[in-house]
């Protein structure tokens, strides 16, 4: 396997725009990195939800996107990151139903189960950071 080189990019989550954005881009390096079509749906939707999330929740902030390469595996590591109020309970936030904002209440939890590597971190009034990885199979 040849080696990947450290490549990041960061992009901004500003409008709704963004988020389509956010979404193609993941998707062209999930399709790069030779994931399934299954592996890329799951990275792309876990992308969507937390994108949006940064969006509305967050009041707008930005994720970077890297290419990982571990061991001889390769992946897709995306960092969503805002300035916004927060998560006053993050285990309450990451249980299926419960939302603020009145959508499904799926967004944190089915980005963890769509990821294999889930990382999140919120204090109130100082914002979040959502990190998830998706290794190719």
């Amino acid at each position: 396997m040849a080696a990947l080189a450290n490549k990041s990019d960061r992009l901004p989550i500003r409008t709704p725009e963004d988020i389509v954005l956010v979404r193609q881009h993941v998707r062209k390096l999930a399709q790069g990195l030779g994931f399934s079509l299954v592996d890329q749906t799951k990275v792309v939707t876990a992308a969507s939800e937390l994108a949006r999330n940064t969006l509305i929740y967050g009041k707008g902030g930005w994720v970077t996107v890297e290419l990982l390469e571990r061991s001889g595996r390769r992946g897709l590591k995306a960092i969503f990151e805002d300035r916004g109020p927060g998560i006053p309970n993050i285990d309450e936030a990451l249980r299926d139903g419960f939302t603020t904002g009145g959508g499904l209440g799926l967004g944190l939890g089915g980005a963890k189960r769509l990821s294999n590597d889930f990382e999140i971190q919120s204090r109130p009034g100082e914002g979040t950071r959502v990190a998830v990885t998706r290794w190719k199979a």
